[in-house]
């Protein structure tokens, strides 16, 4: 199933992170699209912030760590940026499997070639304007089902 959608402005990407959230599982892969500044960090940032209960939260880019890592959270995140990466086995140095236990949140996912399961929720963002921006969510595997309550 795919949802389309448009976004006026950052506080309708902060709603929709606040619809997303309650979705999330351990176990679960979303996969954030889109060109650079198109909003995948942001989106990232407010589902974080969401889950945490917290809008201070410290959510740093992980561009240049790679992978940042929320274990309190529930569920717990891994944020990755895959931007730098040149094959899909760097991905696994960085703890792929182990995050796979929890929810990855994962930028640059064509990144991660034959490791990006079937089973996963795509968000591809594309702007639409100086603010806008135009989404489109699309389940795969046992995320088709998911998608309809977001």
């Amino acid at each position: 199933m795919t949802l389309t959608l448009s976004l006026a402005d950052e506080a309708a990407t902060k709603a929709l992170a606040a619809r997303l959230a309650p979705h999330l599982r351990a176990g679960d892969v979303v996969t954030l699209r889109g060109d650079l500044g198109a909003g995948k960090t942001a989106l990232a940032r407010f589902l974080i912030r969401h889950l945490a209960g917290d809008e201070s939260e410290e959510v740093p880019s992980p561009t240049f760590t790679l992978v940042q890592t929320y274990e309190h959270l529930t569920p717990p995140i891994w944020h990755f940026d895959l931007y730098r990466l040149t094959d899909p086995g760097e991905v696994v140095e960085l703890g792929w499997e182990e995050a796979r236990e929890a929810c990855a949140l994962v930028e640059w996912s064509e990144r991660l070639g034959p490791l990006l399961p079937r089973d996963r929720l795509d968000v591809q963002l594309t702007l639409d304007g100086p603010t806008a921006r135009q989404v489109v969510i699309t389940g795969h595997g046992a995320w088709e089902a998911r998608v309809a309550g977001i």
